[in-house]
């Protein structure tokens, strides 16, 4: 080991052991970590950064996720269909009275056009 790695360091602090990691692509690499540190089952390959494996042959367990919630299940924690199905109504009645406004406006202004031409 080289001597300038010890320079500096307490003796006891630091475990120059060099933990082995295999990249699914043949790479072969080692790193070093502290003595209390938790070595990781996966590491960053330094050739081509896919993810390495402990060469300990130790796999990483899966983690458990929960499933992504749509916008659909957020808003059916809050509303029932019941309540959905009456919001729609009472948007559909606004809409439709205000083309019915603007229709109106529409055909009131194309007639008094017509009248000063």
């Amino acid at each position: 080991m080289a001597e300038r790695a010890l320079r500096g360091t307490r003796l006891g602090a630091t475990s120059y052991e060099n933990d082995a990691f295999d990249c699914p692509n043949g790479h072969h690499f080692s790193v070093p970590f502290a003595a209390e540190a938790e070595l990781p089952a996966t590491w960053e390959c330094r050739v081509c950064g896919s993810v390495a494996i402990a060469a300990t042959g130790e796999s990483p367990s899966p983690k458990k996720a929960k499933p992504p919630r749509s916008h659909w299940d957020m808003l059916m924690e809050r509303r029932t269909v019941e309540d959905l199905e009456a919001v729609l109504a009472e948007r559909l009645e606004v809409i439709r009275e205000r083309r019915s406004t603007e229709r109106g406006e529409d055909l009131g202004a194309s007639r008094a056009h017509r009248r000063s031409a």
